[in-house]
């Protein structure tokens, strides 16, 4: 399964599947740990689904957001997993506008290099943290989508049992500006 496209007989890269429910402005999105374009290093693949890492969340920062931002959505998503849905591997929600980065590890169990007031839902394996990238062997290049989403309300206000897509379905209208890195990773 490839994640390209051909445009003309030209292969390009993919765009952000956020792009398809509503293009908005970008800002800048960094990490020391993960670079776009770039396979997925070890730390950021799946230990817990044998893939051969250790399931830790990138180091993120950003800037460059629009001045009403209220707050900030961190999602990872992976839209060619073998599902008609994709796989979301981790969901960050009211994260405090006055948050500009996040660290390594931040996504572990406990959320505990989370800013207070924010949390972690439940990604697509039911487990409320970071999952890494754990495609099926010979399934192609999986582009996981990480992204930073600034929002116009300080609490998108939802259970905490809710799923990744509801969540980002109810920031969809909320979203001013997103910021997005995409590596990548495939299993041999």
């Amino acid at each position: 399964m490839s994640n390209e496209t051909i445009q003309g007989g030209v292969t390009t890269a993919p765009s952000s599947p956020y792009d398809a429910i509503a293009e908005v402005p970008g800002f800048t999105l960094t990490s020391t740990d993960v670079t776009h374009g770039e396979q997925l290093p070890s730390p950021q693949v799946s230990g817990i689904f044998g893939a051969g890492g250790t399931d830790t969340s990138p180091q993120l920062s950003w800037d460059g957001f629009p001045a009403e931002t209220k707050s900030f959505l961190v999602t990872v998503y992976d839209p060619t997993a073998p599902t008609a849905s994709g796989f979301w591997h981790w969901a960050v929600a009211d994260i405090p506008a006055g948050t500009t980065s996040l660290d390594t590890g931040a996504g572990d169990d406990e959320g505990s290099g989370l800013p207070e007031g924010a949390w972690q839902i439940k990604n697509d394996a039911s487990i409320a943290r970071y999952l890494g990238a754990a495609p099926p062997a010979g399934s192609g290049k999986h582009n996981y989508y990480i992204a930073v989403h600034a929002l116009d309300v300080e609490s998108l206000g939802i259970d905490h049992g809710a799923s990744p897509a509801f969540l980002a379905f109810n920031a969809s209208g909320h979203t001013l500006a997103r910021a997005v890195i995409a590596p990548w990773w495939e299993a041999k």
